[in-house]
């Protein structure tokens, strides 16, 4: 295990998309050909399966040293109202774009802290943003909820919305763990705002976990893993740690190097954790996710419709996925785009009347069907050669690629098939980097992602 883990320990993306987003081609990107694409893939979308949307809060009160998300530290909570003002403005320029009327199928509000936000400035951005669409008849709205300062409120609102999915942030259950990614929440808490989530009437609690931080030991995860059986959450997300302050400033430099465990390490605590949770009735769901088996997530693994986008994964699956606030990214069939990462600069587009896009990609043929194989392996741990409906030149090359993978047990290749092992579940990402042609071809600056493990 040790020799596997130095071997395949390397920087490389997480495919939320493809191509990563640093691999963008962004000089032939432009909002013209981004609302072209956005127009068509949508008249096809909302009629068949509605659209997807995801709001970005970014506001925190306080800095968590792991965390990699964009986001803005202030106390000042009269910020909240002028953020929801140029939401709806934004929100307001898509719908001058659509000739019909939206179906949002999936909405999903991330950040930042979502529950930053009052409860009733949460039910005037969601009521604002119905005004001009309607929900799809299978709809799912989620948010993630901040366990210190999640309300009875909050739930409460938001369920009167239609939200029946809410994910709280955990991470670790050591205090001396939390001391040092400055995220302090004692087990009561969280299991105050899972009962009363569960007493209001949602139907999946989520509770994400991070293995790889600074000062966590094997016995925190049996620890933390312990607690949470104990909860029994709906869902578990069991995320390695990445570890990229080169990339993120200040915010993951609360620590020294030599506080985080090795990769050997990292990979035990990610092991351990698996099998507690298994002993426990969850089942593995795509990379890094666990769920029980009358969750809508596994049921999605087991019928081969789970998806992966930039929410991570999902049991929905549309063509459009508007992203709405700063940073947020956008997706259709034909490709993405990202808004300004500058809380100004983006306040500024909007109430100017333009989109607040800064860069994007607009997918080729190409794009399309390495962007499939890749979804397939994230998502059900395998590809064939016959996937999508375009030809994909380069499948001898990257069998080639994956030879010395399928040696060491990773994956089994048949002639038109990869079928990853239960081995090379934790390597998935390392898989996938072969059928990464943009990075092949840009030979990417290591210091740009972080570590597999």
């Amino acid at each position: 295990m040790c020799e596997l883990v130095q071997k395949y320990n390397v920087p490389g993306p997480r495919y939320t998309s493809y191509p990563a987003v640093p691999y963008w081609d962004i000089e032939s990107f432009s909002g013209k050909k981004w609302k072209a694409g956005l127009k068509q893939s949508f008249d096809e979308s909302n009629v068949r399966d509605g659209i997807s949307m995801y709001i970005h809060l970014p506001f925190c009160e306080s800095m968590c040293t792991f965390c990699g998300c964009h986001k803005r530290i202030t106390k000042r909570h009269d910020l909240e109202e002028p953020y929801i003002r140029a939401l709806l403005k934004e929100w307001g320029l898509y719908r001058e774009l659509f000739r019909s009327r939206p179906k949002i199928k999936e909405l999903h509000i991330g950040g930042g802290t979502p529950t930053f936000f009052s409860p009733e400035n949460l039910r005037r951005l969601v009521e604002g943003i119905f005004r001009r669409a309607d929900r799809a008849e299978d709809y799912s709205f989620s948010f993630e909820g901040h366990p210190n300062n999640t309300t009875e409120a909050h739930l409460q609102v938001l369920f009167d919305l239609g939200f029946t999915r809410v994910s709280y942030g955990v991470q670790d259950y050591n205090l001396g763990v939390q001391k040092a990614i400055n995220r302090i929440q004692p087990l009561s808490k969280v299991k105050e705002v899972t009962e009363l989530a569960r007493s209001i009437g949602y139907t999946s609690v989520g509770h994400d976990l991070v293995f790889g931080l600074p000062h966590q030991t094997l016995d925190h995860i049996e620890e933390t893993i312990a607690r949470t059986r104990e909860l029994r959450p709906d869902r578990v997300a069991f995320y390695s740690y990445a570890h990229v302050p080169w990339l993120k400033g200040n915010g993951q430099r609360g620590f020294k190097e030599e506080d985080l465990p090795s990769a050997q390490e990292k990979l035990r605590q990610y092991s351990q954790g698996k099998r507690m949770l298994a002993k426990a009735g969850y089942q593995e769901v795509g990379m890094d996710h666990f769920a029980l088996e009358e969750d809508s997530l596994y049921q999605a693994m087991q019928s081969a419709t789970l998806h992966r986008n930039f929410m991570g994964y999902t049991d929905m699956r549309t063509e459009v996925m508007v992203g709405l606030g700063v940073s947020a990214i956008g997706e259709n069939a034909n490709g993405f785009a990202q808004n300004s990462k500058s809380l100004e600069a983006y306040e500024h587009l909007v109430e100017n009347g333009i989109l607040p896009i800064f860069r994007g990609h607009i997918l080729s043929d190409e794009d399309k069907v390495i962007r499939q194989h890749i979804l397939n392996l994230m998502c059900h741990f395998n590809t064939s050669r016959e996937t999508g409906n375009l030809n994909f030149s380069e499948w001898d090359n990257t069998l080639a690629r994956l030879e010395e993978m399928a040696s060491d047990g990773l994956l089994e290749i048949q002639e038109d098939k990869i079928q990853v092992t239960e081995a090379g579940r934790p390597y998935v990402r390392n898989i996938s980097m072969a059928f990464d042609l943009r990075m092949h071809q840009k030979q990417p600056d290591t210091r740009i992602f972080s570590m597999t493990i």
